[in-house]
This record gives C-alpha cells, structure tokens and sequence, in this order.
C-alpha cells in the first residue's frame, strides 16, 4: 500500500488497520518514497516472557532496596 504523508496526519487510523492486516505501507511525500511501515515480526516478546536486558542489575547490591536507591539518586547534590 502507498500513503501520503497527508493520509499519515489525517488518517492515521486506516494506515494502522492496514500495517495490522499484515500489509507494508510505504509513506510518500512529493512523489517519492520517504518512509516503509512494517508489521513488528512475530518474533517479538510477548508481556511475560523473560527478556535478557531485564534483569540485568539483578545482581547488583545497591538494587536490593529499590526504593532507597531512587531516592539517592534524586537527592541533591550537597557541596558542604
């Protein structure tokens, strides 16, 4: 399928439902191809699997208590 870059403002919509039917959408401007949106592969991951860039500090002694972590890294800088 070919779109405008104008059917991609104003009709964002009816682009997706065609990237969901599986289709390649090329996006034009001027006349000349500028852009390709593609179904995300099948392969992705899916809510639930592990990932392996998740988990990566899982090790780490500082992350045992998240919370206290955060908090340190928001607080200020003090230069006394």
């Amino acid at each position: 399928m070919k779109a405008t870059a104008r059917d991609l403002r104003y009709n964002l919509k009816g682009v997706m439902e065609s990237v969901d039917r599986g289709e390649e959408v090329l996006i034009t401007n001027r006349g000349q191809i500028k852009a390709r949106i593609v179904p995300v592969a099948s392969e992705a991951v899916e809510p639930g699997e592990v990932n392996p860039f998740v988990g990566m500090w899982k090790d780490r002694a500082e992350m045992k208590d998240v919370d206290g972590y955060i908090r340190k890294l928001r607080r200020g800088r003090s230069l006394c």
